[in-house]
This record gives structure tokens, C-alpha cells and sequence, in this order.
């Protein structure tokens, strides 16, 4: 379906990059939309981000790091909904679900495993 490549131009830096076709059937496959940046670009605006991949829309196939990095996780503020403490989790709460400081999430968990 995509048998040839194509030269982008880079909305940030002008130059132009090549958008092959193995890299067009994987945009369209996860029907992400095409590249505005180039390689170095896009790996510019991640790092400033402080984004540490998985799941970015962008493929890092040259890195084989399983989509994990060791930098550092973003965090988010919630409020236990056990006991009311300020807690930080590693994803941004919906309000849909409780969460739960560390201590509430270990007695809920040791609680819930209990067989009676």
C-alpha cells in the first residue's frame, strides 16, 4: 500500500526528512497522523518534555528499551480517598475511581486478598 517514501519538511527546524514507507504503514496502522518534525526534532521536543516514552504516537524502533526509560515519572497530586492526605500517583486522576495515598493502597490491597 505504501511503496514509496516521502520527503517531509520540518515545522520546527525547515530541513526536509524522509518518511519511508515502512514508517507510513505504521502511522496508518495506528492511525496516527503524519510526522510534523524530523527524527531529531521530535527526540528535541520529547527530551524538553521530559516525556519518557511508551505510547507517545512517535516510534523510537531504534531504541530497544521496551518503551521504558530511566528517567524520571511523572507524578500527579490526588487526595487519599481513605484518609484525606495529599498523595502523589503516577496517573492523572479521573475522579471516576478512589485513590490512595501509599498506606490506604497497602491496606486496601492486604485487605482485599484476605480469604475468610
Amino acid at each position: 500500500m505504501y511503496g514509496q517514501d516521502k520527503t517531509l519538511v520540518c515545522a520546527d527546524c525547515s530541513q526536509e526528512f524522509a518518511f519511508t514507507a515502512s514508517e507510513q504503514q505504521f502511522y496508518a496502522d495506528r492511525q496516527f497522523s503524519e510526522p510534523r518534525r524530523c527524527p531529531s526534532c521530535r527526540a528535541a521536543k520529547k527530551a524538553q518534555r521530559g516525556d519518557s516514552g511508551g505510547g507517545g504516537g512517535y516510534s523510537d524502533r531504534g531504541n530497544s528499551g521496551g518503551g521504558y526509560s530511566s528517567g524520571p515519572r511523572e507524578m500527579f497530586s490526588a487526595t487519599c480517598s481513605s484518609c484525606g492526605r495529599e498523595a502523589q500517583v503516577p496517573f492523572r486522576p479521573s475522579g471516576a475511581k478512589p485513590v490512595y495515598c501509599s498506606d490506604c493502597f497497602t491496606n486496601q490491597r492486604s485487605s482485599s486478598n484476605r480469604s475468610y
